[in-house]
Order: structure tokens, then sequence, then C-alpha cells
């Protein structure tokens, strides 16, 4: 049997802040975060003490795993729990050429009642559509999808559960369980749009998705839709862009991405700006009520005027909880950043 971890996708993240940070994956419909396959860890304390699962206590070993990194401690330790993965799975890339704003419309309704061995998103990239870099974009939209089977399983269960789609076999190709990680982790050079995320340098934002649909507008092409106010202007500059939402229960985690190549760099505030303004425009399509987003994309221009605002929108209910354990177990707030857990006496964490 082959077994495997609950990893991610991007390369370049390390174990720690993978772990403290939820980390998501390829398996997480099926197994679970990364968080849930931790079984034991050791943590030194603000007083140079070591801990480990039994003597920390279950509320500080809940805290770590999620509730961010650099708040409670350091972990010098992980022990995972693996898990069996089959040897062969299937990959799907399927563009969105006709109907596609219908065909982002049904797959939000539809992606969370697929089998859980299917990991699916919608990735929104601009392209090239003269041939010339630079010169003229439009806006695609591409389903993606990893299946834990065989192309044949993946054909009977999209026509069961998503016809709309039309996907065929050719837009699937089977592989090993090691090559899917390769090829979505690092985005090879055939895929149609380019990673930001491999960039030399990147910004990335994060919201939990409300109906991204109407954020696209009915068509990719006029000049009302969000193809031509936020991605047509990046055609001027050295970069690249996109939104991509991937889906888990009810909601799904939509991420802004923009990059940029070295020869760009003295720039950066323009790309960091766009992205902001991007954030700003999907604003009305996204979660409200709170406003969410996943904590390894820790948004940094958010509100500190209170611990609270960024606190609940990157953790919800579960804040509170945090400022507790942070309070027992470092009540000196000792280890902070900017976006650390408070203690239940500290506000904030501006002045570090």
């Amino acid at each position: 049997m082959l077994m495997s971890f609950p990893a991610g996708l991007c390369p370049t993240v390390e174990v720690g802040g993978y772990m403290s940070g939820w980390g998501y994956g390829l398996l997480f419909r099926k197994y679970g975060l990364a968080t849930d396959n931790v079984i034991d860890a050791q943590l030194v304390d603000a007083k140079r003490r070591l801990f480990d699962r039994k003597s920390m206590g279950e509320d500080l070993f809940w805290a770590i795993r999620g509730g961010s990194g650099g708040s409670f401690g350091i972990v010098v330790a992980w022990k995972l729990q693996l898990v069996p993965v089959p040897k062969t799975v299937t990959l799907v890339n399927r563009i969105l050429e006709q109907n596609a704003t219908k065909l982002v419309r049904k797959w939000q309704t539809i992606a969370h009642k697929l089998p859980i061995e299917f990991y699916s998103g919608i990735t929104f990239a601009p392209i090239d559509i003269d041939g010339h870099q630079g010169t003229k974009k439009t806006i695609v939209a591409s389903f993606h999808a990893l299946f834990l089977g065989t192309i044949d399983e993946v054909l009977l269960i999209m026509q069961e559960k998503f016809p709309e789609l039309g996907l065929l076999r050719e837009d699937c190709t089977e592989m090993s369980w090691l090559q899917s990680i390769l090829y979505m982790g690092l985005l090879p050079n055939d895929r149609s749009y380019q990673n930001p995320l491999l960039s030399p340098s990147f910004k990335a934002k994060s919201d939990s998705g409300g109906c991204i649909g109407r954020g696209v507008g009915k068509t990719f092409g006029g000049r009302s839709t969000l193809c031509h106010h936020k991605f047509d202007c990046i055609r001027r500059n050295n970069g690249w862009n996109s939104i991509q939402c991937n889906r888990g229960g009810i909601l799904y985690k939509i991420v802004y991405s923009v990059g940029w190549a070295v020869e760009d760099n003295e720039r950066w505030e323009w790309y960091v700006n766009w992205s902001r303004r991007l954030y700003s425009y999907m604003g009305p399509f996204v979660s409200k009520s709170p406003p969410r987003a996943y904590i390894s994309y820790r948004n940094g221009e958010t509100s500190y005027e209170e611990a609270r605002v960024w606190g609940i929108k990157y953790f919800m209910d579960n804040f509170d909880k945090l400022a507790s354990v942070k309070t027992m177990f470092d009540p000196d707030n000792f280890f902070r950043h900017e976006q650390s857990i408070t203690t239940l006496s500290s506000p904030s964490n501006m002045e570090l």
C-alpha cells in the first residue's frame, strides 16, 4: 500500500508554516487538513521548557495546529499520521471556452457534492489572444481537478454530477501520485497560464467564497467585466496574475495572486497595489458575515484597530479560545508579530 501525507501545493512553504497555518492540499477533502493529521508535537515555550502533546495539554496542542505560527512557542518537532493513496490518480484540466460564467456558477453549487476523492478548483487568468506578449489579452477560466482513481471513474462521475462541463477523455491524464504532486505544485510550461507563486516575487491575498460568478460578469470580453477593469492593466507590465478558487465544504477559498519578474522589482508597489484593488473589487461578491480569509495568505492590510477584527476574519469563533490559550501559556506575549494571537489583556501587537 502506498502511503503519503496530506501535504500542500506550494513548493516554497516550509513544514512549520504549513502545520501552523491549517495546511490544505490535494487530499484535504478525503483526509482533512495537515493539522488534522498531526498526532504529536514538541514545543519550547518562553521559559525554554520543552513540552510534548501530553505535557502541553490538548488546548495548546489544538492551538498550535492552525492557530498562527509564532504565537505560542517554537515547535521543534511534529509527529505525523500517514494516509493511504492509490498508485494511479487522474488529473483534469479543461479550459472553459463557452458558457464559462454559467459553468463557474454551476461548479459553485456542485463541487462540494462530488465524491471526497475529488480535489477541484477554478482558475481565472489572462492570456494573449494575438500571439504578441503584452499587446492584447483576455481572461480565461480553467477547471482543474485531481481524482484518486482512474479516468474511466472520473468520466462516469462527471457525467452524472457535472454533465454541463462536457468533460472528455483527452482532458484527463493518468499518472502516479508522486507525479501529480510535482505537476500540480510546479505547473510545467505546457499549462495555458503561469503560476505567480513561482515568480521571483509575488503577492497573494485571500477571501472565502460568496458568488464569484457574479464578480466576473456575464461575459469575459465586455468592458464592464473583471477582465477589462482588473486583469487588463497587467498587459502593460512584466507580470502574471490569477484568481484561484478551491472548494472545500460549503464555501471555497479564493486566492488573488500577482507575480513579477526580477527586472520589475523596483515597481513592486504597483503590483501590490494592483492586488489590493482586485481584492476591493471582489468585496461585494464574497463572504461578509463576517469577512473571512485564509491565515496562510495573511492580509497585511487588514485593520489593526482591534485584534479581534482580523482575528475573527481568520479564525471566526475560535479566536477567543486562541486568545485564552495564549494568555495561559504566554502571558507576557513574548512570541509575537504584527498579526500573532494576542493575550486577552493586549488589544494589539502593533508596537513590537
